[in-house]
């Protein structure tokens, strides 16, 4: 058998084949991105999944895409976790830029962007990955992302920022204070899932002006940072991977078109396309 895995921080989308590309099951654990997890950790989340375990012996290859995998450091935590598990399985760990370029190939050179709980870019021509910059993490960057957006909501929130109609709503919907955001902030270690998880009330709200404003402002940040320093940002398609890039589609385009950007595709979850780019070009069926 063969697993195909999309990590994000949040959580995990697995898909296992059996020997003729057949899918076998589809299931979910949470996320391992390695910047954020204790590495002792992988192991007993992945145990909690019991249809992982009960395939675990059968297990051949194990390609896993990860956020925080983009240093070989990391990737080896993440190898060895997932050895300890899958004992007889040779795997193979790489960035989740990786799964999203090849998740958004759509056969034309394009630069692939992952807006999830973070963000990155890369340009992808069909054989080559190319990054212009790097990904800071959710403290100093990761502009447009699910975390970004869930700050600029606390910080509006708690410094009485938001119009009054938004705020009271929000003070219905968490009943959130201080201490309890400060602690989930500073000793959480999913602390970028925990502000990504406020977008539910933003798109919620996503019609109301002040929201409308606050996330193009915060995608226009993105554009700004992590699409135009590539030369072939005014020439190529630009396409989309992750949840904020799919529940913000609108705002996306408006401020792409705001910067003459041509944008393409916008995918939700890779985890599909990224199955069908291992049938074709790296698994033999």
């Amino acid at each position: 058998m063969i697993a195909i895995v999309d990590g994000g921080s949040t959580k995990c989308d697995w898909v296992i084949l059996n020997e003729n590309g057949s899918t076998v099951l589809k299931t979910e654990t949470t996320g391992f991105n390695p910047n954020i997890i204790r590495p002792e950790l992988i192991v007993p989340e992945i145990s909690k999944n019991k249809q992982l375990v009960a395939v675990k012996n059968s297990m051949e290859k194990v390609f896993f895409y990860g956020s925080g995998c983009g240093i070989a450091e990391n990737c080896a935590v993440v190898e060895q976790g997932l050895q300890h598990f899958f004992t007889h399985a040779e795997i193979t760990v790489k960035e989740d830029l990786t799964a999203a370029a090849y998740a958004a190939y759509n056969g034309k050179p394009a630069i692939i962007c992952i807006l999830g709980t973070g963000s990155n870019s890369c340009y992808f021509d069909g054989h080559t990955i190319r990054k212009e910059l790097p990904s800071l993490g959710f403290l100093i960057g990761d502009e447009g992302s699910g975390s970004a957006i869930g700050k600029h909501l606390l910080r509006r929130y708690f410094m009485k920022k938001l119009p009054e109609d938004l705020h009271h709503s929000f003070t219905e919907t968490y009943h959130l204070t201080i201490e309890e955001a400060l602690k989930n902030m500073y000793h959480n270690p999913r602390a970028n899932a925990y502000l990504a998880a406020f977008n539910t009330f933003v798109v919620e709200h996503k019609t109301h002006p002040y929201f409308q404003n606050m996330v193009f402002d915060e995608m226009k940040n993105f554009l700004e940072y992590h699409v135009l320093p590539y030369e072939e940002a005014s020439r190529s398609e630009i396409n989309f991977i992750g949840s904020i890039a799919f529940f913000y589609e609108d705002i996306v385009r408006a401020a792409a078109a705001e910067l003459n950007l041509n944008v393409g595709m916008m995918v939700q979850k890779p985890i599909e396309s990224l199955v069908q780019y291992h049938k074709r070009y790296l698994l033999d069926f």
